[in-house]
């Protein structure tokens, strides 16, 4: 049996600068705090916390003096910002550059939209931390787009900025935009734009996983169940090859999946630690048949 790890999986540029930035700290303090779970992966959160990495939510960070949080991937909104200036609280920003470069281009077309009455339009996950974030830098009056039917709330005679969170899907995104493109166009608006905000490695991630789960006769996806990257990924492995399985680490593995002749490929999503997937192979090898 041969057994591949997908060489293009695993943590993305900004999650694994969120870590080093975390594992730095705390080789110095032992202890941290991190707004949000910094990882959608709840073997890496443990791992991390056992080195003294505590994620605490909004609601507690405004009851937190003189301490140190750390700022995940995701990125935030500036009134957390602003809050941890007044509560004397140091941050450590780990936001990903990309996203930060989203959050400058949103709040300047923010400025824009003011003076002319326009709207900024998001395409993401309205609840998704990332989208919280991007909202705040337009004063968290963006329209958030999740469907073709949330299309409705825009206002086609006004003029339109439209955005994506990172890490979703490039082709409806690219649909969504036609649509209002279209629909401004209409009724005579030409005050349209839009951003190629989608993040390049995660677009090119999809393309590269469909070539890989195409070469091998079982693909093994290894993902939190509440990744949402986790679960596009391996909705596209699956359309690609049926004989696709999703787990969250080695115990998990069931034997009768697979045959001694199979050529067996191992992938994960952005927030799946190279670890895991190397325990996942690790097991599989040693099945017995």
């Amino acid at each position: 049996m041969q057994v591949t790890i997908d060489p293009e999986s695993g943590f993305c540029f900004g999650v694994v600068q969120a870590i080093q930035n975390a594992e730095e700290e705390l080789k110095q303090s032992k202890s941290l705090l991190c707004l949000g779970d910094i990882v959608h992966n709840g073997k890496e959160i443990n791992r991390l916390s056992s080195k003294g990495l505590q994620a605490i939510n909004r609601q507690q960070l405004k009851d937190i003096q003189n301490s140190t949080v750390l700022i995940r991937a995701h990125g935030e909104p500036p009134e957390t910002y602003q809050l941890a200036k007044s509560n004397k609280i140091k941050i450590i920003d780990s936001t990903c550059p990309i996203v930060l470069k989203l959050q400058k281009r949103i709040k300047k077309s923010w400025e824009e939209m003011r003076i002319c009455n326009g709207q900024i339009v998001i395409f993401g996950k309205p609840k998704h931390a990332e989208v919280i974030g991007l909202n705040g830098h337009a004063n968290n009056q963006a329209i958030l787009i999740s469907s073709e039917e949330d299309l409705a709330q825009i206002d086609n005679k006004r003029a339109v900025r439209f955005f994506s969170q990172t890490t979703m899907n490039s082709t409806k995104y690219s649909e969504l935009v036609e649509l209002t493109k279209n629909g401004c166009s209409s009724v005579g608006n030409s005050n349209f734009k839009f951003d190629n905000s989608i993040c390049k490695s995660v677009s090119r991630r999809s393309e590269n996983l469909q070539r890989f789960a195409e070469t091998h006769d079982i693909v093994i996806f290894v993902s939190s169940k509440k990744s949402s990257n986790g679960n596009y990924l391996y909705n596209i492995c699956k359309e690609k090859n049926q004989n696709t399985y999703f787990i969250t680490g080695p115990e998990e593995i069931e034997s009768e999946w697979f045959f001694k002749d199979n050529n067996v490929g191992i992938s994960g999503a952005t927030s799946t630690p190279h670890w895991i997937m190397e325990e996942v192979k690790s097991k599989i090898l040693t099945l017995d048949f």
